[in-house]
């Protein structure tokens, strides 16, 4: 059975839109959001900041005190209060509206991951008279399905500081302790148009995008040699996820743009990535008499690890009784981990139901999340384990 505030509090959730998209039409203000979280958590007994990232656009910081001085740290719960896009056309129910059916409630942001906040406050509810050695923070952030701003505002500004972060993102309630990054990259080939009957006429960009991709392919092979067993998929992956090129077949192509994107493995730096791609692609200009352009897309998420002997980690594992392992999606985790933050991933949610129409959160792990986030206010904030 569910609370009737906590079911209240899901539904609220889900009916508030806060999309983020990279295409402006679409993009959302997740501040509605933020402010139905603030006025919760407030009533709960939190000092919330609004922390304002761009225009339209907010991070939530709330915070319930604890009472020993020497408690400098914390536990934090973290996670993002934006969803996706979605199509209509393939929801069998207003993505809006929490509907239940079949031991599932469905919605948009159910499992990616709205709901991870009305859980909290459920689970805070338990000790409203409590008190706290160390202190509680709960972290709901702006546009980590785009560009990660408000992850990155919190670690610019060296905001929500604790010892102890759980990231409630969909994993099904298995932990998780390392995650690869995201790389999203592009290459634009500009040559010279020219008449199809004499290929001389032109510079052709397809031809030079061509050797790109060649050259890529090897690049993507060469990653295999980099494993990391705990990931299901245990080497870094390049994918070449769209091209386009030209304008008709009887002219030479004068414009080519790729797009691909890399998942690299912890340890692996983005810069240093980027490094070797543009190592790789030298001499291209000049074989094909083109001129190239190599740039992000978008900056890009750093892999996280967690180390396996982490405290953190280990009080997890033994209180689900299984090992944490990696996920191959990207989360926050980098940019808590930057600030020298003991970081877990574990959520309710399953992340085959995220990003996808008819999403839904399975009523039968509620309990269980509400179970673990019990156990781990009372240790780490109740009896204070959390410090720096």
């Amino acid at each position: 059975m569910i609370k009737p505030r906590l079911r209240q509090q899901l539904a609220e959730l889900t009916a508030i839109p806060s999309i983020a998209c990279t295409m402006p039409e679409q993009d959302m203000s997740n501040v509605p959001v933020i402010e139905t979280l603030a006025n919760w958590f407030e009533s709960a007994g939190f000092g919330c900041e609004i922390m304002p990232v761009a225009p339209g656009k907010a991070n939530l910081i709330a915070v319930r005190a604890g009472t020993d001085p020497q408690a400098r740290g914390g536990l934090v719960l973290a996670g993002h209060s934006d969803t996706v896009p979605f199509d209509q056309n393939l929801w069998h129910n207003d993505p809006f509206k929490m509907t239940e059916r079949d031991g599932k409630l469905y919605g948009l942001g159910m499992a990616d991951m709205k709901g991870f906040f009305a859980l909290i406050l459920d689970a805070v509810a338990n000790y409203a008279k409590t008190p706290f050695r160390a202190p509680l923070i709960v972290i709901a952030t702006c546009d980590e399905e785009t560009s990660m701003a408000g992850a990155r505002a919190l670690m610019e500004q060296s905001k929500g500081q604790g010892r102890f972060v759980l990231i409630g993102e969909p994993t099904n309630l298995k932990p998780a302790r390392l995650h690869k990054g995201v790389m999203l990259e592009r290459v634009v080939i500009t040559g010279k148009s020219g008449h199809s009957s004499d290929p001389e006429l032109g510079r052709n960009a397809i031809d030079a995008m061509h050797e790109v991709v060649n050259r890529l392919q090897q690049f993507r092979t060469s990653l295999k040699k980099i494993q990391q067993p705990l990931f299901p998929v245990p080497y870094p992956t390049l994918n070449l996820g769209c091209i386009h090129g030209g304008d008709n077949p009887n002219r030479i192509c004068g414009l080519c743009e790729l797009q691909f994107d890399v998942r690299p493995l912890p340890g692996m730096e983005i810069e240093n990535i980027r490094a070797d791609i543009r190592h790789l692609l030298k001499g291209i200009e000049q074989q094909f008499g083109v001129s190239m352009l190599y740039e992000p897309a978008t900056a890009g998420s750093g892999a996280a690890e967690t180390p396996a002997n982490s405290p953190f980690v280990q009080k997890i594992e033994g209180l689900l009784g299984e090992t944490a392992g990696a996920v191959s999606f990207g989360t926050e985790a980098p940019y808590f981990r930057a600030q020298n933050m003991d970081t877990v991933i574990l959520g309710p949610g399953n992340i085959e139901q995220a990003h996808q129409p008819d999403e839904y959160l399975e009523i039968k792990n509620i309990s269980p999340m509400l179970l673990l986030l019990n156990q781990l206010i009372h240790y780490y904030c109740v009896q204070g384990h959390a410090k720096i």
